[in-house]
Parts: C-alpha cells; sequence; structure tokens
C-alpha cells in the first residue's frame, strides 16, 4: 500500500513538471539583457520603432514587455511595450558607441578622436593648472602666484603708471631709454607702498598673450626721448609678447611715491649685476596663450615692478607694481584653488 502511495505522490510531481517546464522555458527565451553579469552599466539608446528613443542604463525583455532604467529619471526603473521597441536598431547603436573592456586580446582601450583630444587640449591650455586645483583665468590678465598662509594664490597684478589707467591689460607707453646715460627716473608710482603685497621671496608671475584682443589698448604709442636718445620706439612692437624681455625692477621709496630709475638694457642676460634690477626666466606654456616669468633671484623684502623691455633702446612704462611682504594681510579678489567635486549619482523614485 505505501509502495502504491509512494508512485502516486511521484507521478503527481513529474505531471506538474511536466506542465511548468514550457513556461519557464518560454519566460527565459523572452527575457534578455543589454549587458553581461558583472558588466559596468553605461548610458546607452533604447531605440522605438518611430525614430524616438530613450536614454538608458540597462533594459530586460519579459514576455511582450521591455522593462529598463532610465538615465534620465534618475535610475527610476520603467517598461513600454516590445511592440514599440526596435530591439535591432537598439542593439546596433549600442554596439556601435559601446567601448569594449580591455582583455587579454585586447589590452590597449580605443583611441580617442584626435580632434576631441585636440579640442580638449585646446581648452586646457586657456586655463593651465599652476599648482593643484588652482588654474590660471581665460580673461586677459597677469597674475602673481603667492602663497598665504600655506595656501597657494593667484593674485591678480594691475598695470600702473602715472599716465595710464590702472587695468591687467597690456597698455603700451614707451620710452627710450639711452644705454650710456646716467641712471634717471622712469617712472613714479603714487604712494609709498602697492596696494598688493605678496608673502614669498619667490613669486612666479603669468602674463596673459597670444590673442587679438590683447595689445597696445593705449593708442598710439608715444615716444619719450631721455637725454638725447633718438627713439626707434614707433616701430618697436606691442606690449605682452614673448619675444619681449621682462625684468623685475627695485623701487625707490620716497616720501609719498615709489620712482623706477633707468637701468643699463645692454648688460641683461651678460652676467653683470645691475643694483636693483633682478633678471628674469620666461617660458611660453603650451597653448601659446600665457607666458610664465621667474625672476632668477629671491626678492628680499620691498617694492618692486615688473617691467617690459621692448628693445634695446625702448620700455614701456606701464609697469605692474607689487610688494613682497610677508606678514601683510591676504589681498583681495584672489584666486584661490577649486578642487573638483566627483560625480555622484542620486536615485529618484517617479512621483
Amino acid at each position: 500500500m505505501d509502495h502504491l502511495n509512494r508512485n502516486a505522490k511521484l507521478a503527481a510531481i513529474l505531471l506538474v513538471a511536466t506542465i511548468s517546464a514550457p513556461q519557464s522555458l518560454h519566460a527565459l527565451q523572452h527575457t534578455t539583457a543589454l549587458q553581461p553579469d558583472g558588466a559596468a552599466p553605461h548610458r546607452t539608446r533604447l531605440i522605438l520603432k518611430d525614430g524616438s528613443y530613450q536614454v538608458i542604463m540597462s533594459y530586460r525583455v519579459v514576455g511582450d514587455v521591455v522593462h529598463y532604467i532610465s538615465a534620465e529619471r534618475g535610475g527610476a526603473e520603467e517598461e513600454i511595450p516590445l511592440s514599440l521597441v526596435d530591439l535591432d536598431a537598439t542593439k546596433r547603436w549600442d554596439h556601435q558607441h559601446s567601448q569594449p573592456t580591455p582583455n587579454a586580446d585586447s589590452p590597449q582601450p580605443p583611441a580617442i578622436d584626435p580632434e576631441l583630444l585636440k579640442e580638449e587640449a585646446d581648452r586646457a591650455a586657456l586655463t593651465p593648472e599652476v599648482a593643484k586645483d588652482l588654474r590660471l583665468p581665460e580673461e586677459d590678465s597677469t597674475l602673481a602666484l603667492d602663497t598665504y598662509r600655506g595656501n597657494p594664490e593667484l593674485v591678480p597684478l594691475a598695470q600702473t603708471d602715472s599716465d595710464l589707467n590702472r587695468n591687467t591689460g597690456h597698455n603700451i607707453l614707451k620710452a627710450a631709454v639711452n644705454p650710456l646715460s646716467a641712471s634717471h627716473q622712469l617712472v613714479e608710482l603714487k604712494g609709498e607702498t602697492s596696494p598688493i603685497q605678496l608673502h614669498i621671496k619667490d613669486p612666479v608671475l603669468y602674463l596673459r598673450i597670444g590673442d587679438e584682443t590683447v595689445g597696445n589698448t593705449a593708442g598710439t604709442p608715444l615716444t619719450v626721448d631721455t637725454h638725447g636718445a633718438t627713439s626707434r620706439a614707433a616701430n618697436d612692437p606691442t606690449g605682452g609678447s614673448p619675444n619681449s624681455r621682462y625684468v623685475v625692477v627695485r623701487a625707490d621709496v620716497r616720501r609719498g611715491a615709489r620712482v623706477i630709475a633707468s637701468f643699463r638694457i645692454g648688460l641683461l642676460g651678460g652676467g653683470q649685476h645691475q643694483e636693483d634690477v633682478i633678471e628674469t626666466t620666461s617660458e611660453l606654456l603650451p597653448g601659446g596663450h600665457w607666458l610664465k616669468i621667474t625672476p632668477k633671484e629671491p626678492l628680499d623684502f620691498g617694492e618692486f615692478a615688473l617691467m617690459e623691455v621692448l628693445s634695446d633702446k625702448a620700455v614701456n612704462l606701464g609697469v605692474w607694481d607689487f610688494g613682497v611682504h610677508p606678514v601683510s594681510p591676504e589681498n583681495r579678489d584672489v584666486l584661490k584653488p577649486e578642487p573638483r567635486r566627483g560625480v555622484t549619482l542620486e536615485r529618484h523614485t517617479p512621483n
């Protein structure tokens, strides 16, 4: 009797399995996934038969319904009738735009379009990084890389002269300098201290150049003959040029003013020391938009000015003045490091 009961139960189990097996097989045959198990999700398109598409992260087909994760609506799971979806076009699009994962057969990732690389390099050249997370701005300017309380900062320098308006561009007021004459006053700056005070002895200066918008913004150059020198300044290039030479000149602080005196241009680069003149090295940064100017010697405490030497007999009277005093307050309008924030995705549920 017990043997008969066991046979009856076994027959019942086989009957149930036979009935349910085709349904399970049918479901498996109609369930597909865009990505294999373990693959990282990526944005792709679910293309519809009317030509439109949904931006999605993945999808699966169950029976007559397509379930997908929407990339446009915060990762919400949605569904659409299979009859509206063009699966062949969806798979073709994903195959054409996906990047295969490197493996033993393909160790190198696919090459990036050279035009995209060039565009990215051009954009980066406009705002090169000069310290960690600190980049030069896109607009025309002259800046000093300073350190305040251990943190790097970019400090805008204004171009100053008694006959020029203060700005951060490149005004040109040329003066001919007789290299054989005695030292004499070139520029007198108002005030005994500059509004810009740096805090380190080895600042690096950055001058924006290389754009058509940069050049002579002061109109026709004015030539000033000094001590009988014959001037060829009218034929000299405009300011802000990588072909110019740059020096840092110590200002003579007087009552209510700072005086920049002439110097022997012909001695620059010859290894001969000139009092109150600090020579620099210039480096044109990739892209040709910025000139990096580095003093060859530390700048002791005091008042200084960056001066452009246009030729062997002409200088630009529009100078960029600053002081070096480590205990000064922080400068205004400085540019500080801006760490890039990581991209995070938030999951939103449909309303």
